[in-house]
């Protein structure tokens, strides 16, 4: 489930407090870094570089140093509060994994490197046929599809 324009704004607010909750009930304490990382991850709805949601905090007037940035995506990764993705051009990518499951795909420009959400209820329609058919239990699936963006391509 998403929306063409990447996950909706309630659910990327609510995963702002699971996620906190979800910090604190594994044992770790709760910081202003912390949070301010959690809520610029949350306000987008697409993925970003660590070095984006530095840049975005240092913008926004709420400075975060970026191994601090690193640190909070690693126990974020750690606790499965966020997706990586790796797409061409060796930079990791960061966004909520909501609790629901709900989730959209990318588009990746191998030219200007441009990440873009979208969802295709055919293609998880075809994904979860497929699975049944194999009788497989998916837990979870990405799909990247890589090309040219229509600024790139002309």
């Amino acid at each position: 489930m998403g929306t063409t324009h990447g996950h909706p704004a309630a659910l990327r607010r609510d995963w702002v407090d699971h996620a906190i909750a979800e910090i604190s009930a594994a044992g770790h304490r709760s910081g202003a870094a912390r949070r301010r990382v959690i809520e610029a991850l949350a306000e987008h709805d697409c993925c970003l570089s660590a070095q984006e949601l530095h840049d975005q905090l240092q913008a926004g007037g709420k400075p975060v140093g970026i191994a601090s940035v690193y640190r909070v995506v690693e126990l974020l990764l750690s606790l499965r509060l966020v997706q990586r993705f790796d797409f061409d051009g060796g930079m990791s990518r960061y966004e909520p994994a909501l609790p629901g499951g709900e989730h959209h795909h990318h588009l990746v420009c191998l030219k200007c490197g441009d990440v873009r959400p979208f969802d295709d209820e055919g293609l998880e329609h075809a994904i979860h046929s497929t699975a049944d058919s194999a009788d497989w239990a998916i837990e979870g699936h990405d799909v990247v599809l890589s090309g040219r963006c229509p600024n790139c391509r002309g």
